[in-house]
């Protein structure tokens, strides 16, 4: 069955760090684009990051570019997203997320975690 399970989300001040990971389970992950989203309270679900399967092209919304790093271990089935020089409108649950093809295509997310930035 597939599983998405993030984890790494807390409570951090400006300009701190950190990094959320998503354990994957269920399906051929290393074959598999895998994303971030985030959404914040009242806002519309936002693209964080993509990373390609084997990790060798990324991309980045423009409100995280030059502070968030994507990553994979594909021997681990595991996405990372290293979250630097955070600033309060980084708050949100993040999301893992991919798109799976197979008998029937699906968006599979994760639970989210939180991520609350401030002083």
């Amino acid at each position: 069955q597939v599983q998405l399970v993030e984890s790494g989300g807390d409570l951090v001040q400006p300009g701190g760090s950190l990094r959320l990971s998503c354990a994957a389970s269920g399906f051929a992950f290393s074959s598999y684009t895998m994303n971030w989203y985030r959404q914040a309270p009242g806002k519309e679900r936002e693209l964080v990051a993509t990373i390609t399967s084997t990790g060798g092209t990324t991309h980045y919304g423009d409100s995280v570019k030059g502070r968030f790093t994507i990553s994979r271990d594909n021997a681990k089935n595991t996405v990372y997203l290293q979250m630097n020089s955070l600033k309060p409108e980084d708050t949100a649950v993040y999301y893992c997320n991919f798109l799976y093809i197979g008998i029937i295509t699906t968006n599979f997310w994760g639970q989210g975690t939180q991520v609350t930035v401030s002083s």
